[in-house]
């Protein structure tokens, strides 16, 4: 290390600066006093030639005001604060991620990092309901991990569609700039920058990972030789153990070989962890833990009391009613109405669809083929089903392709390939589910079955449009929509349904109405580019299929969910409809409809066995219980209420289904709203969320305080730009024309002419969304104190000032004083790492300065926004100032102990957060710099006296 200390000030190149801890012996890694991150440089200390310093950097100390030069008027002091703590990147609270963010998070989005600074390692499942902000608290613990020192290099595995999403996210959210995506699309370029044998994950610290491409044999391998200490795994329910051999085992084989790396953290997202299956769910509990795989099913009782609280500790499972008023900051979710809508098959349409249920009753009950062949019969029946009931388009593909399953070899293969294609299950990705599946067995396209197959492809197609009644209904209904003004997604199961829907929508609806169709055909990226660019139509409808199903967040964009075709997974409508259901959605009210034919069996079946139960369910419990997936059950429902009667009955709605089946599908469901129940009850963090509340509470407060809050960051801005000369006009968003202020005020905020400005909730297209981050506040902030701390320049907020007010009843003196720690901390290796921290201080007294009565320090913040009563001319003023500096050094001493009692409540709060129970206390110690940096001195002074004390 260098002779200058950690935080220090020097001077070098007509500037001061602080001293950062990157500093080594011969380079000093400095930040301007005043500047921001951006502006951080290094100087090379070492003996150049002659054995003279390379470069001259002397130590610096921070003056005090000058009372003849940085005089300024009553708004001086409030605006100096706020430019100073809205700069603060280091803040010394237990919370350093919070001042490096672009989000104000919620309160109740503290919990989990509450929890995750308990553990060492961080092993955590975050499976709040939908719609509640899980990416920002997974990103709010990585962020905090980072700046903490304690990880260097982090991967998120996600889907690959849900991939630009996050780097998104990371980017623009959590000032994570550097995150390379690292999908099948993007390796090869990644690695050619990648010296000789250094791994794409050595390279980037920050990656977003495909699951599913890095699952792959080839790829796990070097993923797990060179993972990062910290991995975050959304939609974590499909890397669950289902005991078999498909997509999801293998996700789940790669979790388990990277926690076996006993210091590595990992985070789980999902809001749906139960798939109705307790031993998937303790699959992914084991990867926190190996000992939670034996838990017991039911952990109730004092017996288990032990087992609830451990499990607790590495659990955040929240339902919105949970969080809605948490710590007195309330929450508002818009209110989710539901509705059904029907129409009726024309005949035509109804005669087509007994003859394919004839056609898928003759092969599936033939007992002539081996069982091989049944099972693929079997599918290619369900899928030819499930498309027929979709539309024409997609019936008339799936009769013309050939069946995925008949290409595998066994038994357990076909049923594989066939349950990926036609059912919608809990453990797959939305990625790729969209493609329509195939009918035939036969390769052979002049075979009887490929011929008798096209024929009813052809007879499909005649029915597209005014053959089908489905279409007709639905675009009446969506027309009626876009006339209330709604904005609906429409969800179809297939791309050429999609396709065949949106075209009609177009034909339609009124020309300003903009229809936009999105699939898994698009890349991620495209998706996401045109579902962006439908903000710039007020009037919008969008089909797609369920490939936006899953992560992606709509809410500021729609406010209906259609739902044109069913899904045969009641989760994958909640996920649906989570799409607009979300916090920050503007609309009080959005709507779901479910669209189905009265008489269509398919949508009979699904209808009345999984739909309404999934409803009837949820709306009694308050939260989605996912269906018991058990393929095998699933499928003699559908068996038996379909395939299986004669075709007299297939055409009716009764669903008078074998009771034996029925019976045990129904029990299952039951089963596992008993568990939903008890796991509400037991995972919840009862047992510690007192002392959660606790802790939040007392830290809130004072991140607010430290750092500043969204109504500061809007107070300040505002009150800058007017000042510097800019003209603002509307609210929220306001209109900024910048044009009139000077070329230093427009290159610090990094605009020419002018923009619009929100400071909360969605930005719309075209407006700028300013936090206490963004460019234009950074600029602001640096622009207004660099002005103040140099007098040479000109600015809007001053060092010192004198105000006569009705506030105070006696002569009251406040101190701005800008404090510096050097935090020390131990990582897991035991190495002891030093951060910087600053923080500010208020401080007021009554009194002359060699005799003065310090006020509580909650009494020194109300005086900045005092308001003058009577103007103080400027040699009086000056006499003011001149009082309290000739006697500043009496007041030193008291400073410093303010300094060292702001350490000591500093380093408990940090034992406190990250105390473990394994490691410890993570921090050793916090220093406070003697050296306390009076940024401002004001003095106010009681209206009716005339000024004396």
């Amino acid at each position: 290390m260098t002779s200058f200390a950690v935080g220090s000030l020097v001077r070098a190149r007509g500037r001061e600066w602080v001293v950062l801890p990157e500093s080594e012996p011969e380079l000093l890694v400095l930040r301007p006093l005043g500047g921001t991150e951006d502006e951080i440089t290094g100087i090379y200390v070492g003996k150049g030639s002659g054995g003279k310093p390379f470069e001259a950097v002397q130590s610096a100390t921070f003056a005090l005001p000058d009372p003849t030069r940085d005089l300024g008027n009553h708004l001086s002091g409030g605006l100096l604060r706020d430019a100073v703590r809205l700069g603060f990147r280091s803040a010394a609270g237990p919370f350093r991620s919070l001042a490096r963010i672009a989000v104000e998070p919620r309160p109740y989005q503290l919990v989990p990092l509450l929890l995750a600074l308990k553990l060492d390692p961080v092993r955590l499942l975050i499976a709040d309901d939908v719609g509640v902000g899980k990416t920002v608290e997974a990103c709010l613990i990585a962020r905090e991990l980072l700046d903490r020192g304690e990880v260097q290099r982090m991967a998120v595995l996600c889907p690959p569609h849900l991939a630009e999403q996050w780097q998104k996210a990371l980017r623009e959210q959590f000032h994570l700039v550097d995150a390379a995506l690292v999908l099948s699309g993007t390796v090869a370029r990644l690695e050619r920058d990648c010296p000789g044998g250094q791994s794409v994950f050595e390279r980037h610290p920050i990656t977003v990972v495909s699951t599913d491409y890095i699952k792959q044999e080839r790829r796990r391998h070097e993923f797990l030789r060179t993972a990062p200490e910290l991995v975050l795994v959304d939609e974590a329910h499909t890397c669950a153990d289902g005991g078999g051999k498909g997509a999801a085992q293998q996700r789940h084989a790669l979790l388990q070989e990277l926690v076996k790396d006993p210091t590595r953290h990992l985070l789980l997202i999902t809001a749906t962890p139960h798939s109705g299956k307790p031993e998937t769910f303790r699959s992914l509990l084991a990867l926190l833990d190996p000992g939670f795989a034996a838990l017991p099913e039911d952990l109730g009782g004092e017996v288990n009391r032990k087992h609830r609280e451990a499990l607790a500790r590495h659990l955040v499972q929240r339902r919105r009613g949970d969080i809605l008023a948490y710590q007195g900051a309330a929450t508002r979710f818009p209110r989710r109405v539901t509705a059904e809508e029907h129409y009726a098959l024309r005949p035509e349409y109804r005669r087509f669809f007994d003859r394919v249920l004839s056609y898928c009753r003759e092969t599936v009950g033939d007992t002539s083929v081996d069982r091989r062949r049944q099972r693929i019969r079997w599918w290619s029946a369900l899928a030819l089903l499930r498309s027929i009931a979709s539309s024409p388009a997609a019936a008339a593909a799936t009769l013309r392709n050939r069946s995925g399953a008949a290409d595998a070899e066994s038994d357990r293969d076909v049923d594989e390939a066939g349950r990926r294609a036609v059912l919608d299950l809990d453990d797959e990705s939305a990625e790729g589910i969209d493609v329509v599946p195939g009918a035939g067995e036969d390769e052979d396209e002049g075979s009887a079955e490929r011929r008798r197959l096209r024929d009813l492809a052809r007879e499909a197609e005649q029915l597209a449009g005014k053959g089908d009644a489905k279409l007709e209904r639905a675009t009446e209904l969506i027309a009626g929509l876009v006339a209330e003004g709604s904005l609906p997604i429409v969800f179809c199961r297939f791309i050429p349904t999609v396709d065949y829907v949106a075209e009609a929508l177009r034909k339609k609806l009124p020309k300003d109405v903009t229809v936009e169709a999105v699939t898994g055909v698009l890349p991620a990226e495209e998706r996401e580019n045109r579902v962006a660019q439908l903000e710039k139509h007020p009037k919008r409808v969008l089909v797609c299929t369920d490939c936006l199903s899953e992560g992606i967040n709509l809410q500021h964009l729609f406010d209906t969910v259609f739902h044109y075709d069913l899904s045969w997974n009641p989760t994958r409508h909640e996920q649906r409809e989570g799409r607009v259901d979300r916090y920050g959605q503007d609309r009080e009210t959005v709507r779901a409809l479910t669209f189905y034919g009265k008489d269509n069996p398919v949508d009979g079946i699904v209808l009345e066995v999984l739909l309404r139960k999934h409803k009837s369910i949820r709306d009694q419990l308050g939260v989605a219980v996912p269906v018991p997936m058990d393929t095998e059950v699933v499928e003699e429902v559908l068996k038996e209420g379909l395939l299986m009667r004669d075709a007299r009955a297939g055409t009716q709605l009764s669903l008078d289904f074998p009771r034996p089946k029925h019976i045990a599908f129904d029990v299952q469901w039951n089963a596992a709203v008993e568990r939903e129940k008890k796991s509400r009850a037991v995972f919840a963090q009862h047992q510690i969320q007192k002392a959660i509340d606790e802790e939040i509470a007392r830290e809130l407060d004072e991140v607010q305080r430290a750092i500043g809050g969204e109504a500061d960051v809007e107070r300040f801005t505002l009150a800058a730009l007017r000042g510097l000369g800019a003209v603002v006009s509307g609210k929220h968003p306001y209109e900024v024309d910048v044009r009139e202020c000077r070329a230093a005020v427009r290159d610090a905020i990094g605009e020419e002419k002018g923009f619009r400005a929100a400071f909360r909730g969605h930005a719309p297209e075209g407006t700028l969304l300013l936090t206490r981050t963004h460019p234009v506040v950074e600029g602001l902030a640096a622009h207004v104190l660099e002005t103040a701390l140099d007098p040479g320049l000109e600015g809007i907020a001053r060092r010192a000032g004198v105000v006569r007010t009705r506030a105070v009843q006696k002569r009251t003196v406040l101190l701005i004083a800008r404090l510096r720690f050097h935090i020390l901390g131990r990582d897991r290796h035991a190495h002891e790492r030093r951060l910087l921290a600053e923080d500010l201080a208020l401080a007021a007294f009554t009194g002359s300065p060699e005799s003065p009565t310090w006020l509580p320090l909650e009494a020194a913040e109300p005086l900045l926004a005092a308001e003058p009563h009577a103007n103080v001319p400027p040699d009086a003023a000056r006499v003011q100032i001149e009082r309290v500096l000739e006697g500043f050094e009496a007041l030193r001493p008291r400073l410093a102990e303010i300094a060292k009692a702001r350490g000591k409540a500093l380093l408990d709060a940090h034992r406190r957060v990250r105390k473990v129970a394994k490691g410890g206390d993570r921090t050793l110690g916090i220093e406070a710099h003697d050296a306390v940096d009076v940024l401002g001195v004001f003095v106010y002074l009681p209206a009716d006296i005339a000024g004396a004390p």
